[in-house]
Protein backbone atom coordinates (compact mmCIF):
# COMPACT_ATOMS: atom_id res chain seq x y z
CA UNK A 1 0.00 0.00 0.00
CA UNK A 2 1.01 3.26 -0.79
CA UNK A 3 0.06 6.13 1.76
CA UNK A 4 -0.15 9.99 0.42
CA UNK A 5 2.22 12.21 2.58
CA UNK A 6 2.37 15.43 2.95
CA UNK A 7 -1.37 16.78 2.25
CA UNK A 8 -2.50 19.56 4.50
CA UNK A 9 -4.99 18.81 6.90
CA UNK A 10 -8.48 20.01 5.85
CA UNK A 11 -12.13 20.00 6.12
CA UNK A 12 -14.79 19.29 3.44
CA UNK A 13 -18.27 19.76 3.91
CA UNK A 14 -20.77 17.42 1.61
CA UNK A 15 -23.86 16.45 0.09
CA UNK A 16 -25.09 15.08 3.81
CA UNK A 17 -25.72 17.89 5.85
CA UNK A 18 -23.23 17.82 9.02
CA UNK A 19 -20.70 15.00 7.57
CA UNK A 20 -17.73 15.82 6.52
CA UNK A 21 -14.67 14.34 5.16
CA UNK A 22 -11.04 15.09 6.60
CA UNK A 23 -7.70 14.84 4.85
CA UNK A 24 -5.08 14.20 7.44
CA UNK A 25 -1.81 15.15 7.19
CA UNK A 26 0.48 11.41 7.01
CA UNK A 27 4.35 11.86 7.59
CA UNK A 28 6.53 9.19 5.91
CA UNK A 29 9.63 8.05 5.31
CA UNK A 30 11.83 4.92 4.32
CA UNK A 31 11.19 3.15 7.78
CA UNK A 32 7.25 4.03 7.48
CA UNK A 33 4.52 6.76 8.12
CA UNK A 34 3.19 9.16 11.20
CA UNK A 35 0.08 10.61 11.96
CA UNK A 36 -1.79 13.01 14.40
CA UNK A 37 -5.09 10.95 14.03
CA UNK A 38 -7.08 13.33 15.91
CA UNK A 39 -6.34 16.54 17.29
CA UNK A 40 -8.77 18.43 18.54
CA UNK A 41 -7.41 21.70 18.87
CA UNK A 42 -6.78 21.86 14.88
CA UNK A 43 -9.64 20.14 13.58
CA UNK A 44 -12.02 22.16 15.75
CA UNK A 45 -10.44 25.41 14.55
CA UNK A 46 -11.15 23.57 11.00
CA UNK A 47 -15.37 23.33 11.52
CA UNK A 48 -15.08 19.79 13.00
CA UNK A 49 -17.73 19.79 15.91
CA UNK A 50 -16.23 19.30 19.48
CA UNK A 51 -18.22 16.19 20.19
CA UNK A 52 -16.46 15.23 22.64
CA UNK A 53 -15.57 11.47 22.25
CA UNK A 54 -15.94 8.71 25.14
CA UNK A 55 -14.67 5.14 23.56
CA UNK A 56 -12.25 4.37 20.86
CA UNK A 57 -13.18 0.94 19.07
CA UNK A 58 -11.08 -0.64 16.51
CA UNK A 59 -12.23 -3.14 13.75
CA UNK A 60 -9.52 -5.62 12.22
CA UNK A 61 -10.91 -7.50 8.95
CA UNK A 62 -8.44 -10.19 7.92
CA UNK A 63 -9.40 -10.56 4.07
CA UNK A 64 -10.41 -8.13 1.61
CA UNK A 65 -14.53 -7.77 1.11
CA UNK A 66 -15.45 -8.15 4.42
CA UNK A 67 -18.33 -5.53 4.55
CA UNK A 68 -19.94 -4.18 7.59
CA UNK A 69 -23.30 -2.09 7.98
CA UNK A 70 -25.43 -0.03 6.55
CA UNK A 71 -26.07 1.09 10.25
CA UNK A 72 -27.03 4.46 11.65
CA UNK A 73 -26.01 4.38 15.44
CA UNK A 74 -27.33 7.12 18.22
CA UNK A 75 -23.81 8.67 18.45
CA UNK A 76 -21.49 10.63 16.32
CA UNK A 77 -18.45 8.76 15.07
CA UNK A 78 -15.00 10.21 13.75
CA UNK A 79 -13.41 6.93 11.07
CA UNK A 80 -10.04 6.54 10.05
CA UNK A 81 -8.14 3.88 8.71
CA UNK A 82 -4.91 2.34 10.78
CA UNK A 83 -3.93 0.44 8.16
CA UNK A 84 -4.98 -0.68 4.68
CA UNK A 85 -7.67 0.75 2.93
CA UNK A 86 -11.47 0.53 2.72
CA UNK A 87 -14.55 1.91 0.66
CA UNK A 88 -16.96 3.57 2.78
CA UNK A 89 -20.83 4.31 1.92
CA UNK A 90 -23.00 6.63 4.05
CA UNK A 91 -26.91 7.20 3.96
CA UNK A 92 -28.89 9.82 5.58
CA UNK A 93 -31.00 7.91 7.36
CA UNK A 94 -32.15 10.92 9.21
CA UNK A 95 -36.05 12.37 9.10
CA UNK A 96 -35.90 15.47 7.01
CA UNK A 97 -35.05 16.26 3.49
CA UNK A 98 -31.89 15.06 2.89
CA UNK A 99 -33.27 11.34 4.15
CA UNK A 100 -31.78 9.14 1.83
CA UNK A 101 -28.61 11.22 -0.06
CA UNK A 102 -25.75 9.30 -0.33
CA UNK A 103 -21.95 9.93 0.09
CA UNK A 104 -19.26 7.27 -0.99
CA UNK A 105 -15.32 7.55 -0.54
CA UNK A 106 -12.50 5.44 -0.41
CA UNK A 107 -10.74 5.87 2.78
CA UNK A 108 -6.72 4.94 3.58
CA UNK A 109 -4.38 6.41 6.21
CA UNK A 110 -4.92 9.75 5.30
CA UNK A 111 -7.89 10.44 5.18
CA UNK A 112 -10.76 10.37 7.75
CA UNK A 113 -15.08 11.16 8.43
CA UNK A 114 -17.21 12.70 10.51
CA UNK A 115 -20.68 11.01 10.84
CA UNK A 116 -23.51 12.69 12.75
CA UNK A 117 -25.76 10.14 14.88
CA UNK A 118 -28.64 9.03 12.74
CA UNK A 119 -26.10 8.62 9.06
CA UNK A 120 -25.89 5.08 8.02
CA UNK A 121 -22.17 4.11 7.34
CA UNK A 122 -20.98 0.74 5.56
CA UNK A 123 -17.20 0.09 4.95
CA UNK A 124 -15.99 -2.77 2.97
CA UNK A 125 -12.45 -3.72 3.30
CA UNK A 126 -9.71 -3.66 -0.21
CA UNK A 127 -6.86 -4.97 1.01
CA UNK A 128 -6.32 -8.01 3.58
CA UNK A 129 -5.22 -7.36 7.18
CA UNK A 130 -6.97 -4.02 7.25
CA UNK A 131 -7.75 -2.11 10.24
CA UNK A 132 -10.20 0.74 10.97
CA UNK A 133 -10.66 2.75 14.34
CA UNK A 134 -13.40 4.77 15.08
CA UNK A 135 -14.30 7.69 17.97
CA UNK A 136 -17.73 7.55 19.49
CA UNK A 137 -19.01 10.13 21.60
CA UNK A 138 -21.37 7.53 23.49
CA UNK A 139 -20.63 4.46 25.48
CA UNK A 140 -22.06 1.06 22.86
CA UNK A 141 -24.74 -0.44 24.87
CA UNK A 142 -26.50 -3.36 24.24
CA UNK A 143 -29.96 -2.09 24.99
CA UNK A 144 -29.08 1.08 21.88
CA UNK A 145 -31.15 0.75 18.78
CA UNK A 146 -29.99 1.62 15.71
CA UNK A 147 -31.58 2.60 12.04
CA UNK A 148 -30.26 -0.04 9.47
CA UNK A 149 -30.72 -0.07 5.31
CA UNK A 150 -29.70 -2.83 3.11
CA UNK A 151 -26.29 -2.86 1.44
CA UNK A 152 -27.85 -3.34 -1.63
CA UNK A 153 -30.79 -0.99 -1.54
CA UNK A 154 -31.36 -0.08 -5.33
CA UNK A 155 -32.58 3.03 -4.41
CA UNK A 156 -29.30 4.44 -2.90
CA UNK A 157 -27.25 1.96 -5.63
CA UNK A 158 -24.27 2.33 -4.04
CA UNK A 159 -20.96 0.96 -5.90
CA UNK A 160 -19.59 -1.36 -4.60
CA UNK A 161 -15.55 -2.33 -5.54
CA UNK A 162 -16.21 -5.78 -4.70
CA UNK A 163 -19.52 -7.04 -5.77
CA UNK A 164 -22.25 -8.50 -2.80
CA UNK A 165 -22.04 -11.85 -4.03
CA UNK A 166 -18.80 -12.07 -2.92
CA UNK A 167 -18.56 -9.92 -0.58
CA UNK A 168 -18.27 -11.14 3.50
CA UNK A 169 -21.43 -10.13 5.02
CA UNK A 170 -23.05 -11.43 8.37
CA UNK A 171 -26.62 -12.44 8.56
CA UNK A 172 -28.11 -9.82 10.23
CA UNK A 173 -26.75 -7.42 7.82
CA UNK A 174 -27.97 -9.29 4.74
CA UNK A 175 -31.13 -9.38 6.52
CA UNK A 176 -31.38 -4.91 6.72
CA UNK A 177 -34.55 -3.64 4.94
CA UNK A 178 -34.71 -1.76 1.88
CA UNK A 179 -34.88 2.32 2.05
CA UNK A 180 -39.05 2.74 1.81
CA UNK A 181 -39.36 0.63 5.05
CA UNK A 182 -37.01 2.03 6.91
CA UNK A 183 -38.06 4.12 9.99
CA UNK A 184 -36.49 7.30 9.79
CA UNK A 185 -33.82 8.35 12.66
CA UNK A 186 -35.40 11.30 14.68
CA UNK A 187 -34.99 14.93 13.04
CA UNK A 188 -31.87 16.34 14.06
CA UNK A 189 -33.69 19.70 15.35
CA UNK A 190 -34.75 18.01 18.18
CA UNK A 191 -30.91 17.60 19.33
CA UNK A 192 -29.59 20.62 20.87
CA UNK A 193 -32.69 21.51 22.87
CA UNK A 194 -33.05 18.18 25.07
CA UNK A 195 -33.21 19.26 28.73
CA UNK A 196 -33.18 16.95 32.10
CA UNK A 197 -34.40 18.77 34.95
CA UNK A 198 -33.39 17.64 38.27
CA UNK A 199 -35.02 18.10 41.00
CA UNK A 200 -38.33 18.06 38.88
CA UNK A 201 -40.98 17.94 41.95
CA UNK A 202 -39.79 20.82 43.53
CA UNK A 203 -41.13 24.66 42.82
CA UNK A 204 -39.10 25.62 40.16
CA UNK A 205 -38.87 21.98 38.94
CA UNK A 206 -42.58 21.69 38.17
CA UNK A 207 -42.66 25.10 36.65
CA UNK A 208 -39.79 23.98 34.40
CA UNK A 209 -41.37 21.39 33.11
CA UNK A 210 -44.20 23.59 32.51
CA UNK A 211 -42.72 26.46 30.51
CA UNK A 212 -39.83 24.12 29.21
CA UNK A 213 -42.16 22.23 26.03
CA UNK A 214 -43.66 25.58 25.83
CA UNK A 215 -40.59 27.13 24.41
CA UNK A 216 -39.94 24.35 22.20
CA UNK A 217 -37.38 22.31 24.31
CA UNK A 218 -38.24 18.94 24.92
CA UNK A 219 -38.15 17.98 28.74
CA UNK A 220 -37.69 14.75 30.70
CA UNK A 221 -37.54 15.77 35.06
CA UNK A 222 -36.18 13.52 37.52
CA UNK A 223 -36.08 13.54 41.20
CA UNK A 224 -35.46 11.52 44.24
CA UNK A 225 -35.91 8.55 45.13
CA UNK A 226 -35.25 7.83 41.21
CA UNK A 227 -32.21 9.84 40.53
CA UNK A 228 -29.57 10.52 43.12
CA UNK A 229 -27.27 12.94 41.35
CA UNK A 230 -25.30 12.81 44.39
CA UNK A 231 -24.13 8.85 43.30
CA UNK A 232 -20.84 9.16 41.38
CA UNK A 233 -21.64 5.39 40.09
CA UNK A 234 -25.64 6.43 38.83
CA UNK A 235 -24.25 9.64 37.23
CA UNK A 236 -21.54 7.61 35.37
CA UNK A 237 -23.65 5.03 34.23
CA UNK A 238 -26.92 7.77 32.96
CA UNK A 239 -28.25 7.51 29.26
CA UNK A 240 -26.63 11.08 29.01
CA UNK A 241 -26.51 10.62 25.09
CA UNK A 242 -30.55 11.40 25.32
CA UNK A 243 -29.47 15.40 26.51
CA UNK A 244 -28.21 18.18 25.36
CA UNK A 245 -28.75 20.47 28.64
CA UNK A 246 -28.79 19.60 32.52
CA UNK A 247 -31.13 22.25 34.47
CA UNK A 248 -30.40 21.57 38.25
CA UNK A 249 -32.86 22.33 40.23
CA UNK A 250 -32.22 19.95 42.89
CA UNK A 251 -31.14 21.14 46.60
CA UNK A 252 -31.23 20.33 50.29
CA UNK A 253 -33.14 23.70 51.48
CA UNK A 254 -33.93 22.98 54.77
CA UNK A 255 -31.63 26.10 56.01
CA UNK A 256 -32.02 25.47 60.11
CA UNK A 257 -32.06 21.30 59.56
CA UNK A 258 -28.15 21.57 57.62
CA UNK A 259 -26.81 22.98 61.29
CA UNK A 260 -27.73 19.46 62.29
CA UNK A 261 -24.77 16.50 62.64
CA UNK A 262 -27.27 14.82 60.05
CA UNK A 263 -28.43 17.78 57.85
CA UNK A 264 -24.93 19.10 57.85
CA UNK A 265 -23.72 15.65 55.59
CA UNK A 266 -26.94 16.07 53.78
CA UNK A 267 -26.75 19.48 52.80
CA UNK A 268 -22.95 18.63 51.59
CA UNK A 269 -24.45 15.27 49.34
CA UNK A 270 -27.37 17.15 47.32
CA UNK A 271 -25.43 20.93 47.44
CA UNK A 272 -22.22 20.24 46.53
CA UNK A 273 -21.23 16.52 46.20
CA UNK A 274 -24.50 16.36 43.15
CA UNK A 275 -23.66 19.30 41.73
CA UNK A 276 -19.91 18.35 41.13
CA UNK A 277 -20.94 15.42 39.73
CA UNK A 278 -23.05 17.24 37.18
CA UNK A 279 -20.09 19.43 36.21
CA UNK A 280 -17.78 16.31 35.52
CA UNK A 281 -20.12 14.99 33.61
CA UNK A 282 -20.55 17.92 31.49
CA UNK A 283 -17.13 18.67 30.80
CA UNK A 284 -16.57 15.37 29.76
CA UNK A 285 -19.64 15.31 27.36
CA UNK A 286 -20.09 18.79 26.17
CA UNK A 287 -23.38 19.51 28.02
CA UNK A 288 -24.67 22.64 29.28
CA UNK A 289 -25.40 22.90 32.75
CA UNK A 290 -28.25 24.98 34.13
CA UNK A 291 -26.95 25.41 38.35
CA UNK A 292 -29.71 27.31 40.94
CA UNK A 293 -27.44 29.19 43.52
CA UNK A 294 -28.68 31.22 46.94
CA UNK A 295 -28.03 34.26 47.86
CA UNK A 296 -27.15 32.39 51.01
CA UNK A 297 -23.61 32.15 49.67
CA UNK A 298 -22.74 35.85 50.90
CA UNK A 299 -23.24 36.99 54.54
CA UNK A 300 -25.54 39.77 53.58
CA UNK A 301 -23.32 43.12 54.35
CA UNK A 302 -22.45 44.31 50.93
CA UNK A 303 -26.41 44.01 48.99
CA UNK A 304 -26.98 44.68 46.78
CA UNK A 305 -24.47 41.56 45.42
CA UNK A 306 -23.01 41.46 42.32
CA UNK A 307 -22.22 38.02 40.24
CA UNK A 308 -18.28 38.31 40.80
CA UNK A 309 -18.35 38.98 44.60
CA UNK A 310 -16.61 36.72 46.71
CA UNK A 311 -18.48 33.99 48.53
CA UNK A 312 -18.78 35.02 52.13
CA UNK A 313 -21.56 32.21 53.39
CA UNK A 314 -22.65 32.18 57.27
CA UNK A 315 -23.77 28.92 57.79
CA UNK A 316 -23.50 25.26 56.69
CA UNK A 317 -26.69 25.34 53.99
CA UNK A 318 -24.60 28.72 52.14
CA UNK A 319 -21.10 27.16 52.32
CA UNK A 320 -22.73 23.93 50.85
CA UNK A 321 -24.56 25.67 48.09
CA UNK A 322 -20.69 27.77 47.85
CA UNK A 323 -19.25 24.22 47.14
CA UNK A 324 -21.49 23.15 44.60
CA UNK A 325 -21.33 26.59 42.63
CA UNK A 326 -17.47 26.09 42.69
CA UNK A 327 -17.96 22.91 41.32
CA UNK A 328 -20.13 23.95 39.06
CA UNK A 329 -17.52 26.74 37.27
CA UNK A 330 -15.31 23.82 36.43
CA UNK A 331 -17.85 23.02 33.58
CA UNK A 332 -16.89 24.92 30.31
CA UNK A 333 -20.59 25.64 29.43
CA UNK A 334 -22.03 26.75 32.43
CA UNK A 335 -24.82 29.21 33.47
CA UNK A 336 -24.79 29.90 37.35
CA UNK A 337 -28.13 31.21 37.68
CA UNK A 338 -28.20 32.88 41.83
CA UNK A 339 -31.62 33.34 43.12
CA UNK A 340 -33.51 34.49 46.33
CA UNK A 341 -36.64 34.40 48.08
CA UNK A 342 -37.91 31.49 45.52
CA UNK A 343 -41.85 31.49 45.47
CA UNK A 344 -44.24 28.51 43.14
CA UNK A 345 -45.95 25.98 43.76
CA UNK A 346 -45.89 24.39 46.51
CA UNK A 347 -44.83 25.30 50.54
CA UNK A 348 -43.34 28.64 50.78
CA UNK A 349 -43.28 31.56 53.08
CA UNK A 350 -46.07 33.13 51.40
CA UNK A 351 -48.96 30.17 51.98
CA UNK A 352 -47.57 29.66 55.25
CA UNK A 353 -48.72 33.70 55.94
CA UNK A 354 -52.13 33.02 54.16
CA UNK A 355 -53.10 29.80 56.40
CA UNK A 356 -52.00 32.20 59.68
CA UNK A 357 -53.94 35.09 58.43
CA UNK A 358 -57.32 32.31 57.83
CA UNK A 359 -56.61 31.11 61.14
CA UNK A 360 -56.70 34.10 62.77
CA UNK A 361 -53.12 34.40 64.01
CA UNK A 362 -50.88 37.27 64.34
CA UNK A 363 -47.36 36.25 63.92
CA UNK A 364 -44.57 37.99 64.68
CA UNK A 365 -42.13 38.44 61.65
CA UNK A 366 -38.61 39.87 60.96
CA UNK A 367 -38.22 42.94 59.27
CA UNK A 368 -34.21 43.15 59.38
CA UNK A 369 -33.71 40.90 56.58
CA UNK A 370 -34.45 42.68 53.49
CA UNK A 371 -34.73 41.09 49.69
CA UNK A 372 -36.93 40.45 46.68
CA UNK A 373 -39.53 37.77 45.59
CA UNK A 374 -38.63 35.94 42.73
CA UNK A 375 -41.44 33.86 41.40
CA UNK A 376 -40.31 30.66 39.67
CA UNK A 377 -42.66 32.10 36.71
CA UNK A 378 -39.61 34.89 36.89
CA UNK A 379 -37.15 32.82 37.49
CA UNK A 380 -37.85 29.57 34.91
CA UNK A 381 -38.51 32.81 32.10
CA UNK A 382 -34.57 33.94 32.64
CA UNK A 383 -33.58 30.47 32.05
CA UNK A 384 -35.44 29.90 29.16
CA UNK A 385 -34.33 33.02 27.80
CA UNK A 386 -30.51 32.47 29.03
CA UNK A 387 -30.70 28.93 27.01
CA UNK A 388 -32.79 29.78 23.80
CA UNK A 389 -30.86 33.39 23.10
CA UNK A 390 -27.07 31.41 23.70
CA UNK A 391 -25.94 34.27 25.96
CA UNK A 392 -22.51 33.92 27.05
CA UNK A 393 -21.95 31.41 29.75
CA UNK A 394 -21.27 32.12 33.40
CA UNK A 395 -23.07 33.70 36.65
CA UNK A 396 -26.10 35.68 36.45
CA UNK A 397 -28.05 37.39 39.62
CA UNK A 398 -31.84 36.62 38.63
CA UNK A 399 -34.61 37.57 40.99
CA UNK A 400 -38.18 39.42 40.72
CA UNK A 401 -37.11 43.21 40.28
CA UNK A 402 -38.61 46.48 42.47
CA UNK A 403 -37.79 47.83 45.61
CA UNK A 404 -36.21 45.82 48.49
CA UNK A 405 -38.40 44.80 51.07
CA UNK A 406 -38.79 42.96 54.17
CA UNK A 407 -40.33 39.98 55.21
CA UNK A 408 -42.42 41.41 57.74
CA UNK A 409 -43.55 44.13 54.87
CA UNK A 410 -44.24 40.61 52.52
CA UNK A 411 -46.30 39.35 55.87
CA UNK A 412 -48.46 42.13 55.55
CA UNK A 413 -49.04 42.70 52.07
CA UNK A 414 -50.79 38.95 51.64
CA UNK A 415 -52.65 40.16 55.28
CA UNK A 416 -53.88 42.92 53.20
CA UNK A 417 -54.89 40.93 50.48
CA UNK A 418 -56.62 38.81 52.35
CA UNK A 419 -58.71 41.17 54.36
CA UNK A 420 -56.68 41.66 57.18
CA UNK A 421 -55.44 44.55 58.91
CA UNK A 422 -51.79 44.28 58.09
CA UNK A 423 -50.99 45.69 61.76
CA UNK A 424 -51.81 41.88 62.76
CA UNK A 425 -48.33 41.58 62.02
CA UNK A 426 -45.46 42.51 64.68
CA UNK A 427 -42.29 43.19 63.06
CA UNK A 428 -39.20 41.83 65.09
CA UNK A 429 -35.74 42.04 64.40
CA UNK A 430 -33.61 38.46 63.68
CA UNK A 431 -32.31 38.07 67.09
CA UNK A 432 -35.76 39.08 68.62
CA UNK A 433 -37.43 36.57 65.98
CA UNK A 434 -34.65 33.57 66.90
CA UNK A 435 -34.12 34.39 70.85
CA UNK A 436 -33.50 31.49 72.80
CA UNK A 437 -33.86 28.81 69.93
CA UNK A 438 -30.84 26.25 69.64
CA UNK A 439 -29.50 25.42 65.85
CA UNK A 440 -30.63 28.26 64.35
CA UNK A 441 -28.71 28.48 61.11
CA UNK A 442 -27.38 32.57 60.79
CA UNK A 443 -29.53 34.37 58.04
CA UNK A 444 -27.76 37.15 55.33
CA UNK A 445 -29.72 40.53 56.23
CA UNK A 446 -29.37 41.68 52.58
CA UNK A 447 -30.37 39.63 50.03
CA UNK A 448 -30.83 42.42 47.18
CA UNK A 449 -28.90 40.93 44.20
CA UNK A 450 -27.88 43.18 41.74
CA UNK A 451 -30.15 42.25 38.29
CA UNK A 452 -27.56 44.49 35.45
CA UNK A 453 -26.64 41.61 34.01
CA UNK A 454 -29.27 39.49 33.14
CA UNK A 455 -31.35 42.36 32.32
CA UNK A 456 -28.39 43.37 29.56
CA UNK A 457 -29.39 40.16 28.16
CA UNK A 458 -32.99 41.07 27.33
CA UNK A 459 -34.71 39.95 30.25
CA UNK A 460 -36.05 41.94 32.63
CA UNK A 461 -38.21 40.09 35.47
CA UNK A 462 -41.62 41.16 36.72
CA UNK A 463 -41.85 43.57 39.84
CA UNK A 464 -41.80 41.33 42.22
CA UNK A 465 -44.67 42.72 44.82
CA UNK A 466 -46.87 43.21 41.85
CA UNK A 467 -46.34 39.54 41.60
CA UNK A 468 -46.76 38.95 45.45
CA UNK A 469 -50.80 40.56 44.69
CA UNK A 470 -51.39 38.13 41.46
CA UNK A 471 -50.11 35.43 43.32
CA UNK A 472 -52.29 35.50 46.65
CA UNK A 473 -55.24 37.04 44.77
CA UNK A 474 -54.99 34.28 41.89
CA UNK A 475 -56.70 30.52 41.73
CA UNK A 476 -55.24 28.57 44.54
CA UNK A 477 -52.35 30.46 45.25
CA UNK A 478 -50.86 29.76 41.52
CA UNK A 479 -47.64 31.25 40.30
CA UNK A 480 -48.38 34.42 37.76
CA UNK A 481 -47.40 33.49 34.10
Amino acid sequence: MTTPTGKPLGIEETAIPGFLRIDVTVHGDTRGWFKENWQREKMVALGLPDFHPVQNNISFNDEAGVTRGIHAEPWDKFVSVATGRVFGAWVDLREGPSFGTVYTAEIDPSVAVFVPRGVGNAYQTLEPGTAYTYLVNDHWSPDSVYTALSLDDATAAIPWPIPLDQAIISDKDRANPPLDAVVPFPAPESTGRRVLVTGANGQLGRELMRRLPEAGFTATGVDLPDVDIADAEQMNSFHWSAYDIIVNAAAWTDVDGAETPEGRRLAWRANATGPANLARIGAQRGLTIVHISSEYVFDGTAGPHLEDEAPSPLGVYGQSKAGGDAAVTACPTHYLVRTSWVVGDGRNFIRTMASLADRGVRPSVVDDQVGRLTFTADLAGGIIHLLSTGAAYGTYNLSGEGPAVSWADVASRVYELLGHDPAEVAPVSTEEYFSGQDGIAPRPLDSRLDLTKIESTGFRPADSMARLDSYVTGPAGSDPA
